[in-house]
């Protein structure tokens, strides 16, 4: 069968009546969690995995991933209305989305953000159904030594594109590893790290890590916080871009598209590099770039139709071969593994119905966005002036509902509050956390890969470099090693010259 056939087959999954439902409830929830300020899509899928553990495998996936891309949609309207970016991915569009409604042009804003987002969705599901399987029957070629030296260049350009320090980033890889390797060890059955703690026996919970460290980190974060929101609040109309803004924003829409999904599959790329990046090709595009940062409609569409790219495209490294491109996408990689799925090149092949329902139901997704976050905004306004206090608190009761739901042990309630406290020393210090939960989610993985290699092999480091493809990731992982502590060192040179 070809994609087209495999993707009808995936539409007769994704419509049926559950599937729509649940598809529906993810989008409602990624826009409500896009909206508010405070907890972020990686917590809301953690959040609410625990309620899906009755589901079908597809119908619980498709309701996270609904979450998922429904959060990049709802984070543009705070950033336009509030200033305040729902989600991290949403940053970029507070520079001009914000300008614009000030300017009475919030419709347009809104309008054109939806809109460039549902196209630059569709083109991703499309590149997904062609990329995705092609890559997976690549994969099939990997072994043990491939898949070691991928997930370890992974982490390397993780700590690479951080926004602070390498240094800490890679102590934060260690750590994340460290963690990984509590619970049972994978080949001889022996305990480990465990101090009779009878919950950690089968090694800490990623759901409660990541509620912990994305969802009431930030929640302690924003308590007590003096910051005021000004909600925009005057009439929204003319939701619709005219011939004008469609004339500014086709082109940066079409660069953001393609830009977002390439950078999207890149294992380790956040989307939040990716808007960076494009925002700074339309600057460099534009003919007034001057006017970047007043209110010029390209300065949302392509931030927008980019982000939107590569939460879509990362599902193309997730599925094809079972590397998380970012901390979302490492959640559910988890719920994958809890689901008894094991993300990979094996899996399009053997659950065919399983990979293009999801794929369909992304497409029906992204209607119902387009459906949902325009005639709403109306209601995302009123949700939005609702005192963030009371927000705050109902937050952090269902984060560790959430927690203890997982298997009713109020030792799960533990383990979140302390990553949360942990996580909010961790921002507050200038450590970044995503390289701490990719590494964690990876460890296992990279540590059966690395111990199956060293056993094929008899212990010789060797295998990683005479093998082409192996090789070939353990040389990209050096250089970007090298290139960071070069321009790091270039750095400090050009301070103490200046001194």
């Amino acid at each position: 069968m070809g994609s087209f056939d495999n993707f009808l087959m995936g539409l007769m999954v994704a419509l049926q009546p559950q599937n729509l439902f649940y598809c529906f409830i993810g989008c409602l929830a990624g826009t409500i969690v896009g909206v508010l300020p405070g907890i972020g899509p990686t917590a809301a899928v953690a959040l609410l995995l625990p309620t899906t553990f009755s589901l079908d495998p597809i119908s619980a996936i498709i309701m996270l991933s609904g979450i998922a891309y429904g959060s990049a949609y709802g984070g543009s309207t705070t950033s336009i209305l509030v200033n305040v970016p729902g989600e991290a991915c949403s940053v970029v569009t507070c520079l001009d989305g914000y300008q614009m409604a000030r300017k009475g042009r919030a419709g347009p804003a809104l309008g054109i953000s939806a809109l460039g987002s549902f196209i630059a969705g569709t083109v991703s599901v499309i590149g997904v159904m062609f990329l995705a399987p092609t890559l997976a029957r690549a994969a099939l070629a990997f072994g043990s030594p491939e898949y070691f030296s991928l997930m370890f260049m992974s982490m390397m350009i993780v700590t690479y594109l951080v926004r602070g320090s390498m240094a800490k980033a890679l102590l934060m890889v260690g750590l994340g590893l460290i963690l990984g390797t509590v619970g049972m060890d994978p080949i001889s059955g022996r305990d480990r790290f465990v101090y009779e703690w009878l919950v950690l026996k089968d090694g800490i919970g990623v759901i409660s890590v990541a509620i912990g460290m994305f969802g009431v980190t930030e929640i302690l974060e924003t308590i007590g916080s003096s910051v005021e929101k000004e909600v925009f609040d005057k009439k929204i109309k003319g939701y619709w871009p005219n011939l004008q803004d469609w004339k500014d924003s086709w082109l940066p829409i079409g660069r953001g598209t393609v830009l977002g999904f390439f950078l999207g599959i890149f294992p380790g790329l956040s989307p939040l590099i990716a808007t960076f990046l494009s925002y700074g090709i339309e600057k460099r595009f534009s003919k007034h770039p001057e006017q970047f940062g007043t209110g010029v409609i390209e300065g949302v569409a392509a931030p927008e139709a980019c982000n939107n790219a590569a939460a879509t495209a990362g599902y193309v490294p997730l599925f094809s071969l079972g590397i998380p491109s970012n901390p979302l996408n490492a959640v559910l990689l988890g719920a994958l593994m809890i689901y008894g799925l094991q993300p990979g090149p094996l899996l399009i092949k053997s659950n065919p119905t399983f990979f293009w329902g999801i794929v369909a139901s992304m497409y029906i997704g992204n209607i119902m966005l387009v459906v949902l976050n325009l005639p709403l905004i109306p209601l995302w306004v009123m949700v939005l002036r609702i005192p963030y206090t009371l927000l705050s608190a109902l937050i952090l009761i269902f984060c560790f509902l959430g927690s203890y739901s997982i298997n009713n042990d109020i030792d799960n309630v533990m383990i979140t509050f302390a990553f949360g406290i942990f996580g909010y020393f961790l921002k507050r210090y200038g450590f970044e956390r995503p390289p701490l939960i990719l590494a964690f989610v990876l460890g296992p993985l990279i540590e059966k890969a690395f111990r199956q290699s060293m056993i094929f092999s008899d212990g010789s480091f060797t295998i990683f470099f005479t093998r082409p493809i192996s090789a070939f990731f353990i040389l990209i992982a050096f250089g970007v090693l090298i290139t960071a502590s070069i321009k790091k060192r270039s750095f400090a040179d050009k301070i103490e010259d200046e001194k």
